[in-house]
């Protein structure tokens, strides 16, 4: 993408959940994307690089890709003490409660990020709703029944 000299800054479109676009709308991307000079990031599950393959127009243009890894133990503990925080609360791996409520995130999330921030907002509601204090396993599991989450 070529920006102007003068211009410090560029048109960018993110497209999140691109996997769920029918062939139609990726289409429309290519053809806006070719029309002008706008930077595109698609963001998709896994799999979605092997399916944008089959359009060889669109294929053409993609730049890099980029796949996330789960989140490592430490990272997962780094991410989950600045979600306790934001909360008010301490975290601490030597409380039993704190320990149990790491335990099940990390079991369902299985350290994907995006499913963290997911999980985080709804146990955030839940403490809300009920006036609770404490992020205990039985909230976390409370807040991954009421996400529609695929196959665990």
């Amino acid at each position: 993408m070529f920006v102007h000299a003068l211009t410090p800054f560029a048109e960018l479109l993110i497209v999140d959940e691109a996997d769920r676009l029918k062939t139609a709308g990726l289409e429309q991307l290519r053809d806006h994307y070719d029309r002008s000079r706008l930077g595109m990031i698609l963001i998709g599950m896994p799999g979605l690089e092997k399916r944008l393959a089959r359009y060889p127009q669109l294929y053409s243009r993609l730049g890099f890709v980029h796949e996330y890894r789960p989140l490592s133990a430490d990272e997962l503990t780094f991410v989950l003490q600045r979600h306790w925080a934001a909360l008010g609360l301490p975290l601490s791996a030597d409380d039993f409660t704190d320990a149990e409520a790491i335990a099940a995130v990390h079991r369902i999330t299985t350290g994907n990020f995006r499913l963290l921030q997911r999980l985080f907002a709804r146990i955030s509601r839940i403490l809300e709703i009920n006036d609770l204090h404490t992020i205990t396993k039985e909230v976390v599991e409370t807040a991954r029944e009421s996400l529609v989450i695929g196959s665990l």
